[in-house]
C-alpha cells in the first residue's frame, strides 16, 4: 500500500461518496477467489517462475518475453508516471504550501533524489527492508487519521451530509446518472482480479512464496487488507467532502465554483487540505511520515521491478543471456535513475483529465490486457500458439485509446471502462483467432509439460 493509493481512492471517494466502497469489496471478493481456486498464480508458482515475462519465454519462445517485456514496461512506466507527482500533491496539501509556483516541483525534486538513493545502494534487500517497517508507520498513520476526522466531523453528520448532498447515487454504484454504474462496476471486478494475480510487484511475492498451497493461503488471507487498503482511504475522501460543504466555505468556493468561467481545483487536494485543518501539531508531523513512508514503498518497488524488467527481460534475452551478473546489477540501476528521471518529466508536464485510478487503470491495461489473455490461454489452453500470443500482446496497446489527451487528440470521447473492457476482449480475440490460425508445431502440449517447460 503506498500513498498513490491512498490518494487515488481519496479522490474517488471525494467524488462518489460511500458508493466508492464497492471497489474496495469488489478487491476483497476477488482476491479471496484467487486464493480458493488458485486461479493462475498457482500454476505459476508450480513452475517456479519468477516473473511473467519468463513464462512467456516458457510457454511461447523468446520473441514474445522480450515483446512481452516490452510492453510490461512501456504500460508499467506509464502507469507509474504520475506516482511522484500525486505524492507530492499530498505533500504540498497538508503542509499548506500554494498549488503554484515552485512548490510541487521542489517537493517531487527531493522526494525522487531520497528515493532513488537508496533503492540504487540498497537494492531488493533495502526495499524490504523499508517496506516492512513503512508500513507499520503507515498502519499507525490511518489509524490515528481516521479516528481523528471521525471526532471532528460526527459520524451522523458524515452520512446525513452525503445524503442531503449526493443523494443515492453516493451510496449506489449501479445508478447510471452517478460516478460509476454497472460498465464500470465490470470493469471494477476484471481490475480486481489484475491487482492480486496478474500485476507484476503483487504477482512477485506470491512467485516467491515457501509453496502452491502456501500462496493460495496468502491470497485468502490477504483478501483482508486488499478490502482495508481502500476502504480506509475512499473514507478520508469522503470526510474531506463533507468537512468542505460544511465546514470551509472558502474551500466549496474553491472546489466547487459556481462560475462556470473559474477551473475547480484538483480534488487530489481535498484530502491532504483537509487533514491538514483537522489535525494537530505533531499529529501532522506523525501521518506526513507514515505517508512519506508509503510513497517509498511504492516507489522503491516499482521502480526496482520495472528496471529488473528491462534488464532480465528485455536487454538478457536478446543479448542471448551473456550478461554477467555485475552488469545486470549495473543496468538495472541505470534504468532505475531513468525510469526515476522519466516520473519527473511526466509528472510535470501531462495534463489529462480523468481521476488518477482511472489514468492508471488504462496505462496498467496497455500490459495487462495481453497478459491476461497469455496466461489463460497459456496454462489452461493447450492450442493457445506464439503467433495468438503475439497478436495478442499488440493488440493490448489499444487501451492506450482511454487516456484522455488521446481522446481529445482524436476527436473521441469513449468512458475509460469500456476501452479497458473492449481492450480484454481484442486481445482474448486475437489469442484465439491467432492460435487457430497460426498453430504452433506442436499443439498437443500436456499440463505437466507445461509444467516441467516442455513448452
Amino acid at each position: 500500500m503506498g500513498l498513490i493509493t491512498v490518494m487515488y481512492s481519496s479522490q474517488k471517494g471525494f467524488s462518489g461518496g460511500f458508493a466508492a466502497f464497492h471497489i474496495a469489496v469488489v478487491a476483497a471478493i476477488v482476491t479471496f477467489f484467487v486464493g480458493l481456486t488458485g486461479l493462475i498464480v498457482y500454476r505459476l508458482r508450480q513452475m517456479k517462475i519468477l516473473t511473467i515475462p519468463e513464462f512467456y519465454e516458457r510457454r511461447f519462445g523468446r520473441r514474445t518475453r522480450i515483446l512481452g517485456g516490452i510492453m510490461l514496461a512501456f504500460g508499467g512506466i506509464l502507469n507509474m508516471g504520475l506516482f511522484l507527482k500525486v505524492g507530492s500533491i499530498f505533500i504540498v496539501g497538508i503542509t499548506g504550501l500554494s498549488e503554484v509556483g515552485w512548490a510541487l516541483p521542489a517537493v517531487m525534486t527531493g522526494l525522487l533524489l531520497l528515493v532513488l538513493a537508496y533503492t540504487v545502494m540498497g537494492g531488493m534487500i533495502a526495499v524490504v527492508i523499508t517496506d516492512y517497517i513503512q508500513f507499520v508507520v503507515l498502519s499507525l498513520g490511518l489509524v490515528i487519521a481516521t479516528v481523528l476526522s471521525i471526532n471532528a466531523l460526527g459520524w451522523n453528520n458524515i452520512f446525513n451530509t452525503v445524503v442531503q448532498i449526493m443523494g443515492e447515487k453516493g451510496f449506489n454504484p449501479f445508478l447510471s446518472e452517478g460516478q460509476f454504474g454497472l460498465e464500470y462496476i465490470l470493469w471494477m471486478v476484471f481490475l480486481g482480479l489484475v491487482s492480486c494475480a496478474i500485476w507484476p510487484t503483487a504477482v512477485a511475492r506470491a512467485l516467491a512464496a515457501e509453496s502452491p498451497e502456501t500462496v493460495k493461503k496468502q491470497y485468502m488471507w490477504s483478501s483482508i487488507s486488499f478490502l482495508i487498503r481502500f476502504l480506509i482511504p475512499y473514507f478520508w475522501g469522503i470526510a474531506a467532502f463533507v468537512f468542505i460543504m460544511t465546514k470551509a466555505p472558502e474551500l466549496k468556493a474553491i472546489f466547487f465554483p459556481t462560475a462556470a468561467s473559474v477551473v475547480p481545483m484538483n480534488s487530489l487536494y481535498a484530502m491532504p487540505i483537509f487533514l491538514g485543518r483537522i489535525l494537530p501539531a505533531g499529529i501532522i508531523g506523525i501521518i506526513t511520515a507514515a505517508m512519506i513512508a508509503a510513497f517509498m514503498s511504492t516507489h522503491d518497488s516499482y521502480l526496482l521491478c520495472w528496471s529488473s524488467v528491462i534488464t532480465q527481460d528485455i536487454v538478457a534475452p536478446l543479448r542471448k543471456n551473456r550478461l554477467s551478473t555485475p552488469s545486470r546489477i549495473r543496468l538495472t540501476r541505470i534504468f532505475i535513475v531513468a525510469i526515476g528521471l522519466y516520473i519527473l518529466y511526466w509528472g510535470l508536464i501531462y495534463k489529462g483529465g480523468e481521476d488518477v485510478w482511472d489514468y492508471m487503470a488504462v496505462t496498467g491495461a496497455i500490459y495487462f490486457s495481453g497478459a491476461f489473455a497469455l496466461l489463460i490461454g497459456g496454462l489452461y489452453w493447450k492450442r493457445a500458439s506464439s503467433t495468438g500470443a503475439v497478436l495478442a500482446l499488440i493488440s493490448g496497446f489499444s487501451a492506450i485509446l482511454g487516456l484522455s489527451p488521446v481522446q481529445d487528440t482524436l476527436g473521441i470521447s469513449i468512458p475509460s471502462a469500456r476501452v479497458g473492457l473492449g481492450s480484454i476482449a481484442l486481445t482474448v480475440l486475437a489469442m484465439v483467432i491467432g492460435s487457430l490460425l497460426f498453430p504452433d508445431k506442436k499443439t498437443q502440449i500436456s499440463r505437466e509439460q507445461i509444467a516441467e517447460g516442455g513448452a
